[in-house]
């Protein structure tokens, strides 16, 4: 079997789905990609989570051609490979239909950092995607999804804010492996509840200050993070 290991981590991150409560049904993939082999692995499509075995999922090649694997793959698969040859330090993504992050995305709205929780993982707003156009959506419709997303991320580093709102579809998110990609989409679903809260109690409330975002995004990230103890 191919990639046994990271067949393993992308079957687990999948199933991690579930158990945080981001996906309903189906609706929902990760996968994770092998750089030096250039080999992608994800989720097979309409599988249920509690189902998912590491030989269930799928090998693709960054064309889109099935290297390995028994099931036909995510149909979000184009989506992933055109992240996946844009973003190079990216190294697992993960798409959810999470009901606060759709919400974002549902309301074509990009997501403003409203306090220090946002900012542990993302160093600004979430952005938004444009609307796909009806051509794009009749024509190889999951890669110019991942064409507007890259479209959209231009001058951003995917690292900072390794998250979007696709209009009027739902949440991607990303990371330096299939696990961490999913850390982020849940840390994307909790920061979208509590500005949808936020709003509530006080729909004029302003964006956190750049120099506590700058601050608290510096505590985690960076070649200066304080936060969490020192790998051995």
């Amino acid at each position: 079997m191919m990639l046994p290991r990271l067949r393993k981590e992308v079957a687990e991150a999948n199933i991690s789905l579930a158990r945080f409560g981001l996906v309903t049904l189906t609706w929902g993939n990760v996968s994770g990609i092998d750089r030096e082999r250039g080999l992608m692995v994800i989720k097979p499509s309409g599988v249920p989570y509690d189902h998912l075995k590491p030989g269930d999922m799928v090998v693709v090649d960054l064309k889109g051609k099935i290297a390995e694997g028994r099931l036909k793959p995510s149909s979000d698969t184009p989506t992933h490979i055109e992240l996946y040859r844009n973003f190079a330090r990216i190294g697992g993504i993960t798409h959810t239909h999470s009901i606060y992050a759709t919400v974002f995305a549902q309301a074509q709205k990009e997501m403003p950092c409203f306090g220090t929780t946002h900012a542990d993982h993302f160093h600004g707003a979430v952005p938004v995607t444009r609307l796909l156009t009806e051509v794009e959506v009749l024509n190889e419709y999951e890669r110019n999804t991942g064409r507007v997303i890259v479209e959209r991320m231009a001058g951003i580093d995917p690292m900072s804010i390794p998250a979007i709102f696709v209009a009027g579809h739902a949440p991607f998110c990303w990371g330096k492996s299939a696990a961490d990609s999913v850390i982020n989409s849940m840390a994307l679903e909790r920061v979208a509840e509590m500005a949808l809260g936020m709003y509530r109690v006080n729909p004029e409330a302003r964006p956190l200050a750049e120099y506590i975002l700058d601050k608290h995004f510096g505590r985690k990230h960076g070649p200066h993070a304080s936060y969490g103890q020192k790998k051995r």
